[in-house]
């Protein structure tokens, strides 16, 4: 019997699981930097500027668990800065996680929560 009528789920786009959807959607979407955490604080390598943190808006975030070790998680910041540049800041989540990374997204959503209040 051939079937001719399509289900719901057929026509329902498929479910970003990986890093690496996301990156490329994200990229499509217009955020194209890849940003890094260094001491002088987030930094653009297609600009060479850097950016403290009440220069960034953090649009979304996306958290990613490894399918065979849960230890493997990935945690990717999907930001704009003040002056319009758009990109993502990926890092390790949970143990493996960079402080430094961690120190100054903290201080970003700080910074983001004083200003909705």
């Amino acid at each position: 019997m051939l079937k001719t009528e399509k289900t719901k789920s057929e026509f329902e786009m498929p479910f970003m699981t990986t890093l690496t959807e996301r990156v490329n959607k994200e990229v499509l979407n217009g955020y194209v930097e890849n940003f890094k955490v260094t001491q002088m604080g987030l930094f653009a390598p297609s600009t060479n500027k850097c950016y403290r943190p009440e220069e960034i808006k953090i649009i979304n975030f996306y958290r990613f668990e490894g399918a065979s070790d849960p230890a493997d998680n990935t945690i990717m910041y999907v930001i704009e800065t003040s002056d319009g540049l758009k990109g993502t800041l990926v890092d390790a989540y949970g143990p493996y996680a960079d402080a430094s990374v961690n120190k100054f997204m903290a201080e970003v959503e700080e910074i983001s929560k004083k200003e909705k209040a």
